[in-house]
């Protein structure tokens, strides 16, 4: 398994029914220096893929490190964005609910 597809494992584990409530999205995972993924929220249900999306809510743009730094509480989203390290595109302020969505 690759070290990107373990994330996105734990995420679903983690993934968090009553905050995503009534949440319809697609939340696309653009990483520099591993496989690309994206995960879908919808009826309270996540579900992961991975590839490219074709109509992402929100793309997601980081390197591996980046990611498992802000989804383990290690680096706040807000301050990785504010940094440059995540470039977001799409519905920004879904970005903001990730760590409510799949907290640790």
């Amino acid at each position: 398994m690759s070290e990107s597809k373990a994330v996105f494992d734990a995420m679903l584990v983690r993934f968090d029914a009553n905050e995503a409530d009534d949440m319809e999205a697609v939340f696309q995972f653009d990483l520099e220096d591993a496989d690309d993924y994206y995960l879908s929220i919808e009826d309270g249900s996540c579900t992961m893929a991975e590839g490219e999306h074709d109509d992402a809510t929100v793309t997601l743009s980081m390197d591996l490190a980046t990611l498992k730094e802000v989804m383990s509480g290690e680096l706040d989203g807000m301050a990785a964005f504010m940094q440059g390290r995540i470039r977001a595109d799409g519905d920004i302020m879904l970005a903001t609910k990730l760590t409510q969505i799949f907290p640790n």
